[in-house]
C-alpha cells in the first residue's frame, strides 16, 4: 500500500467516526515559549487541554509535521545511524477534547490497524501503565480491562513511567498511555526471541507505532498530580513506521516515503545505497535532514545563528558534512532534492510546493557557505597539527574549531586519525560541557503554578478600541530566572494591552491597583491563547478593580510602523513585481524591519522609488478600514494577502489602506497621515533570495531628518559656506587624491632607500642570512619589504619590528627551503617573541606577524630572535 493511500485511509477512517479533519500546524511554533518546534501532534491543541480556549470541535484528526531535535525529545545524533529515528516525521493523530475516552480510543485504534489496514493481530503487542508509587498511581486497570477483551492477555505488557506516562512538560496536563507495538521480524527470528522481550528495547523491527494517551491529570509545580475536570484523548502514530509495516520492508528508509529521495541522492552523487554502512548512514542522514530543513523554511524559519534558526542550520550542516566526508561532495547538491520532496509531499502539504524556490535558494546558499567553512577549517586544522607538540591535538583547539568555525568534531577526529594523530577527547568534552553549563545557567528558570482568583471570566482583548480599561485579575504566577530575576505573569478578564504577535512587539504600560499602587507592565505576550502581562512586582491587593493604561506614545509609534510595513509591502509588489512575498517582519516603536523575497540587491533608484511610493500614500491621508470577523476563504477571495509562516483560523481580520489589504491582527493608525514620513535606513541580504529593509517613521523620522539637516549645515560651515557644497567637496577629493599620490611616491622612494640600507645589515649565522631591525613602516609596508628582501637575498631569516599608533608590530619572514630544512616556523617564532611586546600572533611557516601593546619590548624581541640560529 502506497504511503499516500495510508495517510488518506487514516483521515477517512476518523472522518467517518465524526472527527473534523484539520490541516497540519506549522512546524515552527510562535506562541509557546516552552517549545521551539512542533514536536507532537497535540501541540496545536494545547490551549484546549490547558483550558485556555473552548474548541470548536471536540473530535479532531490530522497528520502533523513534527520536529524532534532539541530539549527532551532529541533524536538528532541517532538519525541515520539506525533505520527508525527521524528529525522531521509525520504523526497521524486523533483527539478527543472532553468527548470520548479510553474505550473508544482503544477500540478504534485496533479496528483501524487490524480491520482497515488488515495488520495481523499476532504481530501486535500493547503496553499499559504499570503505576508509579511516588505519584500515588496504580496500574491502569481500566485500560487493561478494555484491552483484554480485544487481545490475548499474554500480549498485554506493563510499561514504566518513562514509556507509558505522557507529560506535556514539567507542568501541565498529563496521563497514562497505552502503546501499540509491532513485530515485523521473520518467523525464524520470532521463534528464537519472543517479541514481548524486545518491546521498548530499541530493536529496529520491533517498534512502537501508536501511542494512545489518556489525559486525566494536571502536574503542578510541586510535582503533585491533580485530577482534571475533563478527560481527553491524545494519540500519535508514526506515519513512516506504519508505512514500513504496510509495505513489508525492514526499514523506514525502504518505504516510498524515502526511496524517491534516496534514488535522487544516488543519481547526483554516484554512490549506491545498500553497499556499505558508512554510505548508507550518510544517505539516510541527508534524506532525513533535507525534509526537516525544507519544511522548516517553508513554514517561515530561515537558518540563522540563534534560537530555532540555529537548530535548522545545525541539521543542514550535519547533512552537508556527511555528504562531504562519505560521498565526496565538494559542491552544493542537497538543494536539488527539494524538487523530489515537492513531487512526493506537495499534495498533502501545499506549503512546500508554494515555497519550493525559497527552500532551494536558502539551502543552496547555506551549503555553499558551509563548504567554504569546511575548507577554512581544514586549513586551520592543518596549522594546528603543524604547531602541535607531539601526536595529540589539544581538546581546547578542537573546541575552538567547533565553536568558532562550526567545524564538526567527528570530522576533526577522522582527519587526525588519517594523519596519525589523536584528539584529547576528554579535554574537548570538558570545554563543551562548560559551554553547555553556561547556556543552561543563562536560560534556567522556574515557573510556579497559576494561582486562580476567579473561574467565571474569559479573557477578552479590547485593545483595538481602547487604550485603558477597568480590569479584574483572573490569575497570576511567578517566574524566576538568572537573566530576568523575579517576574510575575498576570492574566485579566479583559485587556487593552496588545500581545506580541505577527512581528509586532507587545504593549507596555501600567496598572493602578484599587489601593492606589502603580504596577508597571513591562511586556505583553500570548502563550497558548492566554494574554500574559509581565510585571516586576505583584500587586499588594489582588481583588477588586484595576485601572489598566497602555503606553499611548509607544502604541502610536508602533502603529505607525506597522501600517508602514503594509504600505511598504504594497510598494514592493507594485514596483518590483508580484513575486515579492513577506518573509518576516519586526515592528517596534523605534523602527520597522521587513523581510521579503527578491532575487537581487535593490538599487539606490529602486529604494528611492519605494520611499516615494509609501510617502505618497501617507500624503494621500488614506483612512483605515478593517473587518474583524470574515471567513478566511472570503478574505482571500476579496484580495487580502496572507502572510508567510502564519496559521489562520476559520475567521480572520482584514486590514485595508486603499489598495493595500492584508490579514493582520496588529494595531494600526486611523489614517496614513499619522505616519508623517517614511525613511529607509538600510537594505541588506538575509538569505538567498531574501532581502531586508529597515525603516523609520513619525518621531524617529523627524529626528533623523533633523540630524541630517544639522550635519549638512555643519559641512557647509566647514566648506566656508560654499554656494555649491557638492562641487566644493569634489574639489577637495581631487586635491586629496593628488596629495595621496605624492605621499605614495615619497614612501616608495623611502622604502627603496631603506631596502638598500637593510641589505647591507644582513649577518651570516650558521649559513643563514639573518636580519633583525626596527623600521618606520606600517604592517603592509613591513610585509612588502620582507618579501622583497626575501626575493633578492638567499637563505634569509628576517625579523622586523615597528611602532604604529602606540602599538608594537613584529613581522617574520623565513626562506621556504630554509624553514623546511631546519624545521623553523615563522608562526611559532612570532608567538614566542610576542610575549616581549605583550601580545601574540601567528601565520604560516615562512611568514607570520604579531601585534602587542608594549612598543618598549620591540628591541628585546629583535635581540632574542638571534637565539633561533
Amino acid at each position: 500500500m502506497k504511503s499516500k493511500e495510508i495517510r488518506q485511509r487514516f483521515l477517512d477512517f476518523y472522518k467517518n467516526k465524526s472527527h473534523t479533519i484539520v490541516a497540519s500546524a506549522p512546524i515552527v511554533l510562535k506562541d509557546d515559549p516552552s517549545l521551539m518546534f512542533t514536536n507532537a501532534g497535540m501541540n496545536q491543541f494545547k490551549e484546549y487541554f490547558l483550558g485556555n480556549s473552548i474548541p470548536k470541535h471536540t473530535r479532531i484528526a490530522d497528520t502533523q509535521k513534527c520536529l524532534r531535535v532539541s530539549g527532551k525529545h532529541n533524536d538528532l545524533e541517532e538519525v541515520g545511524k539506525d533505520t527508525y529515528h527521524h528529525t522531521m516525521f509525520e504523526m497521524l493523530g486523533n483527539w478527543s477534547i472532553g468527548d470520548y475516552f479510553k474505550k473508544e480510543a482503544i477500540e478504534w485504534a485496533w479496528e483501524f490497524l487490524t480491520k482497515e489496514l488488515k495488520i495481523n493481530p499476532n504481530h501486535l503487542y500493547v503496553t499499559i501503565f504499570e503505576g508509579h508509587k511516588e505519584d500515588g498511581l496504580e496500574k491502569d486497570q481500566e485500560a487493561f480491562e478494555i484491552w483484554k477483551e480485544i487481545i490475548d492477555e499474554k500480549r498485554i505488557l506493563l510499561g514504566n513511567k518513562k514509556d507509558n506516562f505522557w507529560e506535556m512538560g514539567d507542568q501541565g496536563p498529563c496521563g497514562p498511555a497505552s502503546e501499540i507495538h509491532v513485530d515485523i521480524r521473520s518467523d525464524e527470528e520470532k521463534a528464537k526471541v519472543p517479541g514481548k522481550d524486545l518491546i521498548n528495547q530499541d530493536h529496529p523491527q520491533v517498534v512502537e507505532i501508536w501511542n494512545l494517551v489518556f489525559i486525566q491529570f494536571n502536574r503542578l509545580a510541586s510535582g503533585k498530580l491533580q485530577e482534571l475536570p475533563a478527560k481527553h484523548i491524545d494519540t500519535g502514530m508514526g506515519f513512516e513506521r506504519l508505512s514500513m509495516v504496510m509495505q513489508g520492508v525492514q526499514s523506514n528508509y525502504d518505504t516510498d516515503v524515502f526511496t524517491p529521495i534516496i534514488a535522487e541522492i544516488e543519481t547526483i552523487t554516484g554512490f549506491t545505497y545498500g553497499k556499505d554502512e558508512a554510505t548508507n548512514i550518510a544517505i539516510r542522514v541527508i534524506a532525513d535532514h533535507v525534509r526537516a530543513v525544507a519544511f522548516a523554511i517553508a513554514d517561515g524559519q530561515l537558518p540563522s545563528n540563534t534560537g530555532a534558526g540555529y537548530v535548522i542550520r545545525r541539521i543542514l550542516r550535519r547533512a552537508i558534512r556527511y555528504g562531504f566526508t562519505f560521498l565526496n561532495t565538494n559542491e552544493a547538491f542537497i538543494y536539488k532534492l527539494v524538487k523530489t520532496l515537492v513531487i512526493e509531499l506537495g499534495e498533502a502539504f501545499p506549503e512546500i510546493k508554494k515555497q519550493q524556490h525559497l527552500c532551494e535558494n536558502v539551502i543552496q546558499e547555506e551549503e555553499i557557505s558551509f563548504l567554504r567553512t569546511l575548507a577554512q577549517g581544514l586549513s586551520l586544522l592543518d596549522q594546528m597539527i603543524a604547531q602541535s607538540k607531539g601526536k595529540t591535538l589539544a581538546g581546547t583547539k578542537a573546541f575552538e574549531l567547533y565553536d568558532t568555525y562550526g567545524f564538526p568534531i567527528d570530522l576533526t577526529s577522522l582527519i587526525l586519525e588519517e594523519k596519525g594523530y589523536q584528539l584529547d577527547e576528554e579535554e574537548f568534552k570538558k570545554a563543551l560541557q562548560q559551554q553547555k553549563n553556561r547556556s543552561k545557567d543563562a536560560a534556567a528558570s522556574t515557573t510556579s503554578d497559576w494561582v486562580i482568583l476567579r473561574e467565571d471570566d474569559e479573557e477578552e482583548f479590547i485593545g483595538y478600541d481602547y487604550l485603558d480599561a477597568e480590569v479584574k485579575l483572573v490569575k497570576y504566577r511567578k517566574i524566576t530566572s538568572k537573566k530576568e530575576g523575579e517576574m510575575y505573569q498576570l492574566v485579566f478578564n479583559l485587556t487593552p494591552f496588545y500581545p506580541e504577535g505577527g512581528g509586532q512587539v507587545g504593549d507596555k504600560g501600567y496598572l493602578k491597583s484599587p489601593n492606589g499602587d502603580t504596577i508597571y507592565i513591562v511586556d505583553t505576550k500570548k502563550e497558548n491563547n492566554l494574554i500574559v502581562h509581565f510585571t516586576k512586582q505583584l500587586p499588594k491587593q489582588l481583588e477588586g478593580v484595576f485601572q489598566a493604561f497602555v503606553d499611548t506614545k509607544q502604541r502610536q509609534r508602533t502603529a505607525c510602523n506597522h501600517t508602514a510595513t503594509h504600505l511598504l509591502h504594497q510598494a514592493l509588489r507594485s514596483l518590483l513585481g508580484t513575486h515579492v512575498e513577506q518573509k518576516g517582519s519586526l515592528v517596534r516603536s523605534a523602527y520597522l524591519r521587513f523581510d521579503f523575497s527578491h532575487f537581487s540587491k535593490l538599487t539606490d533608484d529602486e529604494l528611492q522609488q519605494i520611499e516615494n511610493f509609501v510617502n505618497a500614500r501617507i500624503q494621500d491621508s488614506i483612512p483605515f478600514e478593517e473587518n474583524r470577523n470574515i471567513p478566511y476563504k472570503k478574505a482571500l477571495e476579496a484580495g487580502a494577502i496572507a502572510l508567510f509562516g502564519e496559521k489562520y483560523g476559520d475567521a480572520v481580520r482584514t486590514v485595508k489602506f486603499g489598495e493595500s489589504m492584508e490579514l493582520c491582527g496588529g494595531t494600526h493608525v486611523q489614517n496614513t497621515s499619522e505616519i508623517w514620513h517614511f525613511t529607509i535606513t538600510q537594505e541588506t541580504s538575509v538569505a538567498a533570495g531574501i532581502r531586508r529593509i529597515e525603516a523609520i517613521t513619525k518621531d524617529e523620522a523627524k529626528n533623523y531628518l533633523t540630524q541630517k539637516a544639522t550635519a549638512f549645515d555643519e559641512v557647509k560651515t566647514l566648506l566656508n559656506n560654499a554656494q555649491d557644497p557638492i562641487k566644493a567637496l569634489g574639489n577637495l577629493q581631487d586635491e586629496n587624491t593628488l596629495l595621496k599620490k605624492e605621499i605614495e611616491g615619497l614612501k616608495r622612494a623611502q622604502a627603496k632607500n631603506l631596502k638598500a640600507d637593510l641589505k647591507k645589515q644582513f649577518q651570516p649565522i650558521n649559513g643563514v642570512n639573518f636580519l633583525a631591525e626596527k623600521v618606520d613602516l606600517d604592517a603592509n609596508g613591513m610585509k612588502d619589504l620582507a618579501f622583497q628582501l626575501g626575493g633578492e637575498v638567499d637563505q634569509v631569516f628576517i625579523i622586523l619590528g615597528a611602532e604604529v599608533n602606540g602599538k608594537a608590530l613584529l613581522t617574520c619572514f623565513i626562506d621556504k627551503k630554509l624553514a623546511e630544512k631546519q624545521g623553523l616556523n615563522a608562526g611559532q617564532v612570532v608567538r614566542e617573541l610576542g610575549k616581549f611586546i605583550q601580545g601574540g600572533g601567528g601565520g604560516q611557516a615562512f611568514f607570520a606577524t604579531a601585534g602587542g601593546k608594549n612598543p618598549q619590548g620591540i628591541n628585546q624581541a629583535l635581540q632574542e630572535a638571534k637565539s633561533y640560529l
